[in-house]
C-alpha cells in the first residue's frame, strides 16, 4: 500500500514537470479536447510568467525613479493616469483580436486567423498615431491638468512627452501578444515580453544616471529604456509572426487592407475600450483627488499601486487564459466546457490573490519602504497597500468574469457593468468619502475596495445567466 502510494506520487510529480517543461517550452494541445484542467495549466504559466516579468518590470523601473525624489516618482505616476489611456485603447484593441482569432482557431480555420491578426495590427498602427501626434505636443499641458506642480510641469514633463509619443510600440506589444495567446501560443507571448523587459531593465539604470558612456537623462532616460526595450520586442514580435513557423503565420497573400475584418475588429473593441476607458477615466479622477493632498500623497499611492501591479499582472495572465478558451471552445461549439474553464480559473485566481492580499495588509509598510526613504511617502503608500490589498479576493474573481465575457466576443456586457461600479459608485464616493466626511486620500482608498467587490458580484449574477454563451463573432 504504501509503495503503491510512493509510486503515484512520483508519477503524479513526474506527469506535473513534463506539463510545465511543455507550458513553457511550447504546446501543440488542442484546447478544445482532452483535460481541462491541463488545457488551463498550460495556458496559465506562461501567461502567469509573462506577467510576472512585466510586474518586475513595473517594480525596478519605479525603485530606479525613486532616487530622484518624490517629484519624479509623482511625474511618473501623474503620466501612468494618461498613458493609461493608451493602455485603454490597446487593451481594447487587443480584447477585440483574442476574441476573433480565438474563435477562427477553434473553427479550426488558420488562415482566416492570420488574416484577421493583420487586419489588427495594421488597425492598431493606425490608432497609435492619432494619439502620439496630440499627445507629445500637448503633454505639458496635459500634466498641468492632472494638477502636477509647476516644477513637475516645467521639468520633468519631457518623460510624458516620450511616453505619449512613442505609444506604437505600447500598442502593437500588447495586440500581437494577444495574437499570439489566443492561438494557444501562450509560451511564444512570455518569452517576447521577457526579452523586452530584460533589455528595458538594464538600459534603465544606465540612462536613467548616465553610467559609462550613456548620457544622464534623468527620468526621461527611465521613458527611452522602455521604448527601447519594448520596441525590441516589437521588431521580435514581427519577425516571430512571419517567420516563426507558428500557430499564426502571416504570409504575402494576407498583407492588405481587409476593411470588413478592421471593422469588425473595432465594432468589437469599441465595448473593451470603453470598459477601459471607464476604469482608466476612474484612475484619473482618483489620481485628481488624491493631488489635492499634495505631492507626497500622490507618490505614496503611486508606489503603492505599483505593488499592487505586480501582484494582479500575474492574476490578468490567469484571466487571459480563461479568454483564450472561452473564444476557442466557443468557435468549437462546446459552450459547457468554456464555462468550466472560467469557474475553475476564476477560484483558482481568488485564492491566490486572497493569499498575497494577507502578506500587504499584515506588513505595507515593508513593502513600500523597499523603494523610498520618505515619512510622509511611506505613511500615505502603506495606507493605499492595506486597504486596497482588502478587496484582492474579489478582484481575482472579477478579473476572470470580465475576461470571460470579453473573450466571448461580449464587450457591452462588462461595459455597462464598468460605467455602474467606477462611475456611479467608486467616483462619487470616493469624493463623499475623501472630502466630504474628512476622510483624506484613505476615502479614496475604502471606495476603489468598495466599487471593485461590488463589480465582481454584479458581473457573477450576470455570467451565470449565460447569454453570453450564444454570441457570435
Amino acid at each position: 500500500m504504501i509503495a503503491g502510494r510512493k509510486y503515484f506520487r512520483v508519477e503524479n510529480m513526474r506527469s506535473f514537470l513534463n506539463d510545465l517543461k511543455e507550458a513553457v517550452a511550447g504546446t501543440e494541445q488542442d484546447f478544445t479536447e482532452g483535460k481541462l484542467s491541463r488545457a488551463i495549466f498550460l495556458l496559465s504559466v506562461p501567461a502567469v510568467l509573462e506577467m510576472i516579468m512585466e510586474s518586475i518590470f513595473v517594480i525596478v523601473d519605479i525603485w530606479f525613479v525613486s532616487k530622484l525624489g518624490a517629484n519624479a516618482v509623482a511625474t511618473v505616476g501623474l503620466t501612468e493616469s494618461l498613458i493609461t489611456l493608451v493602455y485603454a485603447v490597446s487593451l481594447g484593441l487587443a480584447t477585440a483580436t483574442t476574441s476573433l482569432v480565438s474563435r477562427r482557431i477553434g473553427e479550426k480555420n488558420r488562415t482566416l486567423a492570420s488574416r484577421t491578426a493583420f487586419q489588427a495590427i495594421v488597425t492598431g498602427i493606425i490608432v497609435s498615431l492619432l494619439i502620439a501626434v496630440p499627445g507629445g505636443i500637448l503633454s505639458a499641458e496635459l500634466l498641468d491638468l492632472m494638477g502636477a506642480d509647476d516644477e513637475i510641469v516645467k521639468e520633468m514633463s519631457g518623460y510624458a512627452t516620450l511616453m505619449i509619443s512613442g505609444n506604437v510600440v505600447i500598442m502593437l506589444l500588447f495586440i500581437i501578444n494577444a495574437v499570439f495567446r489566443s492561438a494557444g501560443d501562450a509560451a511564444v507571448a512570455m518569452r517576447v515580453l521577457w526579452i523586452g523587459n530584460i533589455i528595458n531593465i538594464i538600459i534603465d539604470p544606465l540612462l536613467i544616471f548616465g553610467i559609462g558612456p550613456f548620457p544622464e537623462m534623468g527620468i526621461e532616460g527611465a521613458a527611452a529604456a522602455t521604448l527601447m526595450g519594448r520596441g525590441t520586442a516589437v521588431a521580435y514580435q514581427f519577425w516571430l509572426l512571419f517567420f516563426g513557423k507558428k500557430r499564426i503565420q502571416i504570409s504575402l497573400k494576407d498583407i492588405g487592407i481587409d476593411f470588413r475584418i478592421i471593422a469588425k475588429i473595432i465594432r468589437l473593441s469599441l465595448g473593451s475600450i470603453g470598459q477601459n476607458l471607464i476604469g482608466t477615466l476612474s484612475w484619473i479622477a482618483l489620481v485628481r483627488i488624491i493631488s489635492v493632498f499634495g505631492s507626497s500623497i500622490v507618490a505614496g499611492y503611486t508606489i503603492a499601486v505599483r505593488i499592487v501591479s505586480f501582484s494582479l499582472l500575474p492574476s490578468w495572465g490567469i484571466a487571459n487564459a480563461a479568454s483564450t478558451l472561452v473564444g476557442q471552445n466557443l468557435g468549437a461549439k462546446k459552450p459547457d466546457r468554456a464555462e468550466r474553464s472560467v469557474m475553475i480559473t476564476g477560484w483558482a485566481n481568488m485564492i491566490l490573490l486572497g493569499l498575497i492580499g494577507i502578506v500587504y495588509i499584515i506588513f505595507p509598510a515593508t513593502f513600500i519602504r523597499m523603494f523610498i526613504d520618505d515619512p510622509p511617502v511611506i505613511a500615505s503608500g502603506t495606507e493605499c497597500l492595506r486597504i486596497v490589498s482588502i478587496g484582492f479576493i474579489s478582484y481575482g474573481f472579477g478579473m476572470v468574469m470580465a475576461n470571460s465575457f470579453n473573450g466571448a466576443g461580449d464587450t457591452i456586457t462588462p461595459l455597462k457593468i464598468n460605467i455602474f461600479a467606477y462611475w456611479m459608485v467608486e467616483i462619487p464616493l470616493a469624493w463623499i468619502l475623501a472630502i466630504e466626511a474628512g476622510m483624506n486620500e484613505n476615502g479614496v482608498f475604502w471606495a476603489i475596495v468598495i466599487a471593485e467587490t461590488i463589480m465582481t458580484i454584479t458581473a457573477y449574477l450576470i455570467f451565470r445567466r449565460g447569454k453570453w454563451k450564444l454570441k457570435e463573432v
